[in-house]
This record gives C-alpha cells, structure tokens and sequence, in this order.
C-alpha cells in the first residue's frame, strides 16, 4: 500500500487561530454574535496560515465508479446510471454542475471505473481501477492492487487542487449502489449493526430498504475476519471512488489544504481517512447533515458538527457547495468588517450598552 497515507498532515497554525481570534474581539459587534461563521473564520486562518483567509478559489471533483453490490437489487436506478450522470455533470443539468458555475469553482469528475462506457470530455478526468467493484456480498470488493491505485488517485487529484491554487477542496461522489457500501464501511468501521446505519438512498421502497440491510448484513458476516483495519475494510467492502475519496483527503491534509465535506458517503471517506491517519481531522470542515440514516452517527464518530441540516440527500458534493459561500461570507465579515477603534464606535470597556 506505501507508507504515504501515514506519512504527518501539515500543522494547524494555533498562533494564528489566536490572533485571529483576537480580532474578531475588536470588530463592530458584540463578541461572538456571529455564531459558527466566527469559529469558521478562525478556522481557516489557522488552516491557510494568514491573518485573513480567503475562498476565491474552489476546486471540486466528482469521483464516480459502479459497485459490484447492485447486482443485488440495492438501488431505485439502474447501474447505467452512473455512466448517465457522469454524462449529465460534465453537460451541466446535474445539481452540483449548477452550484459549480454559481460558485464559479474548477469542476471536474474522476472516472475510477464503471460497467458502462463513459464519455469522453474534457472535464472526465480517467483514472480507471477496474469496471467497478466486485460484489461484496460474494467476495471482497477489491485488490489490494485496485485498492494502492483507487488512493493513489485521490493523492494525485489532491496535489493538482493545490498546485492549482485552490483554497478549499470539495470531494463528491456518484456511483449507483454506493450508499449502501458507505453504510457497510461504517458498520464495519462503528461496529454498527447494518439496520442503524442503511438508508433508503436513492429511494428505495420498504422491500428495496430490506435488501440493502440483508447485503450489508452477509457483508459483514462474510468478511468480518478481515474488518479489523480500515485498510482491509475499505478492500472487503469499499468502492473506488470512496477510496479515491480517502486518498485525497488524506493528502488535503498533509499538503494544508483545507476540505469542505459533503453528506453520507463523503462523510465515511473522512472516517476512514482519520482511522488511517488521525491528523487528517484538523482539515476537515463538515458542510452539512443529509436526511441519509446514519450521517448523524459517522458524524458524532468524527466529534463533527455541520453547518447546516436542509434535509439534503443527493451527494455528488451538492451540499458542501450549498455551504461554501458560509465560508465566504464568514471570512468577508473576519476580513472587511471594521474594527470599534478605525469606526469610531465604544466598545463594551468605553461603556457600550449591551
């Protein structure tokens, strides 16, 4: 596998959160009447090792492949779905294709591998694994090989966000059968059983919901000699993009490069990358808490709390950009707002009414 992954994540500059927290005290406000967007501006001050931080620039890449598992009825769509949505990012009718031009953020899908051809186009950026993952339920989801070259992708999708200047790095997924092999991964990782943590995911109907269950649950069961490290769980039972996904918040955090990340799926990549290697957390900044069953309990793994909780449950990265311009706005007021001394206005120490 390499020693990369354990290789340090960059140190957070705690100086920096300091003095950045320092001044917010001297902004026209009362102190700490700005809630999460002060903490968040701290945050990426200590995070980007600046007194005011920034997030002009916004890299987000969809990573997508096809699962093995969906031979097993698991999903509401057909597996050609993935292939058909890779089509629809890169055309711009998918959700996050729009919130990409809003955002004006350099877009992009990582093929890893799917069972249908995918297009050719400028913004399908190919690092092919394999045809998709085996299914678990039968075997284990992947190679030891497929595995090194899945997170070897992210790590490479991760240097070029930075070379690249980016100031935030949005991960997405899309892959048909995927929600149910993040729900396998974090049973396999929380010793959850499958019935707290598989949700309906693209919709599937009470019979649909059952299959999903008793997949995960022949997962666990078939696998669970080998579910002790999370290198071996994402080998048994994860997904390529997922370790993709893995990969490149890992290597987000040892370049400095702060993640914003999305819902279920992008929430059990950041698990396994902090089980792999803990430092990875200090980068990750959690957009948001999908309707997906089980989000709240990998998040409450991570200690993380969300910005926000719109009752979203579309992945492809679509809630982390929802949130990103809560990072702007928070680092605008940390950087523009004025301070009581350039404003001329009393502070609670000159007798300021509260």
């Amino acid at each position: 596998m390499g020693t990369w992954l354990q290789l340090p994540a960059k140190t957070i500059n705690v100086d920096l959160a300091i003095q950045a927290r320092q001044h917010q005290l001297t902004l026209t406000k009362p102190a700490g009447s700005l809630g999460q967007l002060e903490e968040l501006a701290i945050q990426l001050a200590a995070m980007q090792n600046k007194l005011s931080p920034n997030i002009r620039h916004i890299t987000i890449r969809i990573f997508a492949a096809d699962h093995g598992v969906a031979t097993e009825g698991v999903s509401a769509f057909p597996q050609a779905v993935t292939v058909e949505m890779i089509r629809n990012f890169v055309h711009g009718g998918a959700a996050i294709s729009q919130l990409a031009e809003e955002l004006e953020a350099d877009f992009a899908v990582v093929n890893l591998g799917t069972a249908n051809s995918a297009p050719t186009h400028a913004k399908v950026l190919n690092y092919i694994v394999g045809p998709g993952t085996k299914n678990f339920c039968v075997e284990p989801a992947m190679s030891s090989e497929q595995l090194a070259q899945a997170l070897k992708a992210g790590q490479t999708i991760a240097a070029e966000a930075m070379a690249n200047g980016a100031d935030i790095f949005i991960g997405g997924e899309m892959g048909i059968g995927n929600t149910t092999t993040a729900a396998a991964l974090a049973c396999a990782v929380l010793r959850e059983p499958a019935s707290a943590l598989v949700g309906s995911g693209t919709g599937v109907d009470n019979e649909g919901l059952a299959r999903k269950i008793a997949a995960v649950r022949r997962a666990l069961e078939k696998h669970q000699a080998l579910l002790a490290e999370p290198i071996s769980i994402l080998e048994c039972l994860g997904g390529f993009e997922i370790a993709a996904l893995v990969g490149a918040y890992t290597h987000c955090a040892q370049l400095g490069l702060a993640v914003l990340v999305d819902g279920f799926i992008c929430t059990v990549a950041a698990l396994l990358a902090v089980k792999i290697n803990p430092g990875v957390r200090d980068w990750l900044i959690f957009s948001h808490q999908s309707a997906e069953q089980g989000h709240q309990k990998v998040l409450q793994a991570l200690n993380a709390h969300p910005l926000l909780s719109l009752g979203m449950r579309l992945g492809e990265g679509s809630g982390a950009a929802v949130a990103a311009p809560l990072l702007r706005m928070a680092c605008r007021l940390h950087n523009q707002m004025a301070t009581f001394e350039n404003a001329g206005v009393s502070d609670k120490s000159h007798g300021a009414s509260e």
